[in-house]
């Protein structure tokens, strides 16, 4: 015989397991990761409109977590939002990158002197393997391969820090200088002078003077600005030309 529902009593709704929990709040962030490397990539270009419904389709899920990843991506800088009209990559201007700059100068500064006192010889030995990784991609001439490693070689020096707060807050500032800084690379003087910088940055870090570490790490922020410089001022004379020869 079977057992009627009590309306007074009605049956409990399955609680969600916690993969599914820890899949619903994971999966924002993995698809904010795609659609960062997507720009980076030069997939989604500086001013293009993103559609929601064709990322939906690529990565297999709802429009939801696609829609979570840009709100995400907007607060950090590389997208923005426009009533009635959507969601376009952020185009930053060279003044807007000049004050992140300014800020990422000192920051960088901090990191130097902090790692001076307090890197760990587990963590030079990694950041040595780093630097071997992009001396491969520098023979390959491999730019995108070595920009990623040159992302995860400064992720590595504010993480060996060891302040959340500090890495948060570069991160977020980082983030926004993406494109420049891949122009930088490709454009604004080669990536084999920005890894000379980096073993420079180690080697300083290694000798366990704050101040010698602070002022190498800032030298290398300054110099990656003015390859920033280079690549902007190469491109507005490869626009002028066009110009002219139309």
């Amino acid at each position: 015989m079977a057992t009627r529902s009590n309306p007074r009593h009605p049956a409990k709704k399955a609680q969600p397991s916690t993969l599914q929990l820890v899949q619903a709040h994971s999966l924002p962030a993995l698809v904010q990761t795609e659609i960062e490397q997507m720009i980076l990539r030069g997939e989604l270009r500086v001013a293009q409109r993103i559609n929601e419904s064709d990322l939906a389709g690529r990565f297999g899920t709802s429009r939801g977590p696609v829609r979570e990843a840009l709100r995400a991506l907007e607060e950090c800088g590389l997208v923005r939002s426009e009533k009635n009209r959507g969601v376009f990559v952020r185009e930053i201007s060279i003044a807007e990158a000049d004050e992140i700059y300014d800020v990422r100068e000192a920051l960088d500064e901090l990191v130097g002197r902090r790692l001076a006192q307090n890197i760990t010889a587990q963590q030079l030995e990694a950041l040595k393997a780093l630097l071997a990784e992009m001396d491969a991609a520098t023979t390959g001439k491999d730019v995108k391969r070595y920009h990623a490693l040159n992302l995860e070689f400064h992720d590595a020096l504010v993480d060996f820090v060891g302040n959340a707060r500090l890495a948060e807050t570069y991160r977020r500032l980082t983030k926004e200088l993406l494109l420049f800084r891949l122009r930088g690379l490709q454009d604004g003087g080669g990536f084999a002078v920005s890894n000379a910088e980096h073993k420079a940055v180690v080697k300083a870090i290694a000798s366990r003077d704050p101040d010698r570490a602070g002022r190498v790490l800032r030298e290398h922020a300054a110099d990656s600005r003015a390859r920033m410089h280079k690549a902007a001022d190469t491109a507005a004379a490869a626009s002028d030309s066009n110009m002219l020869a139309k």
